[in-house]
């Protein structure tokens, strides 16, 4: 019998390399229930707070969802790809010897607020009825509608060429990737996203996040989501 409650909402750290669909997979699974679900998509190369819904906790995920975002961020500066992250094949790269710091400030503060962004191609957005990766895949181009996201905050935690690190607080459908694209070509050089971490999603905050293991009860060991049998 597991020590969970199974209508509840799970704080996990989603690790690196993982989907979210293979998080829930794995904890559909383990606890042999149809009903789970997640709380807002973090890319693979993502990690931190991800939280599944188990049971009649599922009603609360589109709640959830809407929920203000922090995520803490590596943008990799002279670097731009196809995806607006490092996984993406890299279709611009510059030398960055310094940045402007008095610019960069300027940027930040201007992307502050209600701001329309473009959703990445490489995305799980729906157009005319089909997610855009997959035609992305196919390579197939379109023109996704522009949407309104709300930046509360931008703050720089660091620079360390050719790579900065900033803290961005935002609404649900904001795109760091798209964030950081823009960034870089404010800046001029271009920039991919390298790193991301959610941090906090409403009141659910990392520091109080499980681990995969700590939920699958899987000691030291990684669990892989393609060996585990998903529950229909």
């Amino acid at each position: 019998m597991s020590k969970f409650n199974i209508d509840c909402v799970l704080n996990i750290d989603k690790p690196k390399d993982w989907t979210s669909h293979d998080v829930v997979a794995a904890i559909r699974s383990h606890f042999k229930i149809k009903k789970v679900g997640h709380a807002g998509t973090l890319d693979p190369n993502a990690t931190g707070v991800l939280l599944i819904c188990l049971g009649k906790a599922t009603k609360k995920a589109s709640f959830l969802t809407g929920q203000k975002k922090t995520y803490e961020g590596t943008l990799l500066l002279g670097t731009t790809t196809d995806t607006q992250d490092i996984k993406g094949k890299v279709i611009k790269k510059i030398k960055v010897e310094k940045v402007d710091t008095e610019l960069l400030s300027d940027i930040l503060e201007d992307l502050t607020g209600d701001i329309s962004q473009i959703p990445p191609m490489y995305s799980a957005v729906h157009y005319k009825g089909e997610r855009l990766y997959k035609l992305a895949r196919r390579g197939i181009k379109v023109d996704p509608e522009p949407r309104k996201v709300h930046i509360y905050s931008i703050d720089l935690l660091s620079i360390n060429i050719p790579e900065i690190s900033i803290r961005v607080v935002c609404s649900k459908g904001t795109y760091i990737r798209t964030l950081a694209d823009t960034i870089g070509e404010k800046l001029g050089y271009g920039a991919c996203l390298k790193d991301l971490r959610r941090i906090q999603v409403g009141n659910f905050h990392i520091k109080d996040s499980l681990t995969l293991n700590d939920v699958l009860g899987t000691g030291g060991g990684k669990p892989h989501p393609y060996n585990v049998e998903i529950g229909h």
